[in-house]
Order: C-alpha cells, then structure tokens, then sequence
C-alpha cells in the first residue's frame, strides 16, 4: 500500500472512530480513560496524527461495541507479513518519524545493515530458509532504509558498540563492505555515529537495543527488543527515562570523527582478515 493510501485509509480510521464515540455519547477523555490511554491520544488518533497500537484498538473495539472493525483496520494498515508482529507497527512509525536515535549492542541496525551483512543475520536464525523467503527479507529491509534517502528522511543518529565493528558477520569480506557503507553514509551526512569502546566499561542499557522516536505532531516513543518479542512504549515517564539513558551514552560514547575513523580502522581489518584467508 502506498504512503497516500496508507494515510487516507488511517484518515478513514480516525473519522470512524470519532463517529462511533460520538454516536456512544462518549468524550475523548472518557474514552481514553476507558481504553488506559489519554483523551489527547484518543484526539490523535482521530485525527490520524498517531496510531493505536494493537490493545488499544481491541478495547476500542469491546467498548463501542463495534464487531471487531477497528482491529481489522489495524491489521490490514500495520500487520507487514514480512515483519515479525512485533516489528510492523515499528517499521510504520520509522516512515513518519523526524528523528531516530538507536543503540545497537551487538548489531548493526537493520536501516544501516547492507543485503550480504542482513543475510548473513537472517540465515543464522534461520539455517533452513529458502532463497526466495530471504530475498523477500533482504529486500523488506533494504526498503526500509529507503527513508534514509528521501529528501525528508530523519535525523538518525546511531550509537554502536565497538564489540558491532568487530563481529565478523557473514565473514570478513561482508563485514568490511558492511563497515565501509556506515562510513559512507557518515561522510554523505545521512546519518551521525558514534561508537562505545570497550575501555567504556559497564554502560547504561546493558547489553539492550533501544529506538527512539519523536514526531512532528505526536509524542516520543521508544522501543526495545528481547528474544522474539518487542515492546513499543509511549508512556511519557518511560520514554523519559529510556532518554536519559541514552544521554548517558552518548556521553561515554567517542566523537563522530573518532567514531569514523575507528569504523574505518576496523574495515580495514576486516579487508585484511579477508585477504589471508
């Protein structure tokens, strides 16, 4: 579905939405304080600004009695089949977001990851896919990234791991290509990176992904990830906190142009690496 189409159908979905709870003689604050959200989020959502997450529409649905219909909308504008549940409604906020701030422990990001380096990552949880399920993967991710290259893309601001540069995903070769992407997209200003050291020590966030998220007219969001499963959370106590960590590492972090320059260092290792073996 195109962006248009997606944002009509979400312009759809919130002109429903305010209908049935007027004709339940409801207000946005009672509403929301029935479904454990804000009568301002209830607001946003009418007026497509944000969107529900899956929860929220489902007690939508109980309380207005309304047969299911706005989780089936959510499904249909959210459910990517060629992302894992927990993943889609991230990958639908990365198209509206104005700036995106991440820390990667022990990957690099998916909008930065080249297709041998997402293989690579893909494959060793998947040992018996088919080509044409990873070809699918490969290239959802790689669409993903497009935002980096509209004129409107976000501000993306990557913090990285140093153990990251040294990991040699998909072997040495793929890791060095993977490694001089990140510095080209450094040097192109398409995104600012900095990268932890080892000599950091014990860091905030241990060992977690986080994402962050702000817009230009909804709140912040945050997302982090475990085993299978994620958690969006967009309650403004928590988000806070999720912030201030991140502040914290950045702190601890090496300038860009150290960053660069260690990614650069670590690329050629890798080049080496590659060229004994």
């Amino acid at each position: 579905m195109a962006n248009g189409s997606r944002q009509a159908a979400w312009e759809f979905f919130g002109t429903e939405l305010k209908r049935r709870r007027e004709d339940a003689g409801f207000t946005q604050v009672e509403l929301g304080a029935r479904v454990f959200v804000s009568g301002g989020y209830i607001g946003q959502f009418e007026q497509a600004i944000r969107k529900p997450q899956l929860d929220v529409a489902q007690r939508i649905d109980q309380l207005l009695q309304s047969g299911g219909f706005f989780e089936r909308m959510w499904r249909k504008l959210i459910d990517d089949k060629r992302y894992a549940d927990y993943f889609a409604e991230v990958v639908e906020l990365e198209r509206t977001a104005t700036k995106i701030a991440e820390f990667a422990p022990t990957l690099v990001p998916g909008l930065l990851q080249t297709p041998s380096y997402a293989s690579a990552v893909m494959l060793a949880g998947n040992p018996f896919v088919t080509d044409e399920y990873m070809e699918e993967k490969v290239t959802a991710r790689r669409e993903r990234a497009r935002i980096l290259e509209d004129a409107t893309r976000p501000v993306y601001w990557v913090i990285l791991h140093e153990q990251v540069l040294r990991i040699p995903v998909g072997g040495a070769g793929a890791m060095a290509e993977q490694l001089d992407h990140i510095a080209g997209m450094m040097r192109q200003r398409k995104v600012l990176v900095q990268v932890l050291p080892y000599s950091a020590g014990a860091y905030p966030l241990m060992g977690r992904m986080v994402q962050l998220m702000e817009f230009e007219d909804a709140p912040p969001t945050a997302y982090t990830e475990a085993v299978y499963s994620g958690n969006l959370l967009d309650d403004p106590a928590l988000v806070k906190r999720v912030q201030g960590a991140y502040d914290l590492l950045r702190a601890a972090a090496l300038s860009p142009e150290a960053s660069l320059a260690l990614i650069q260092s670590a690329a050629e290792d890798h080049r080496q690496c590659a060229s004994t073996t």
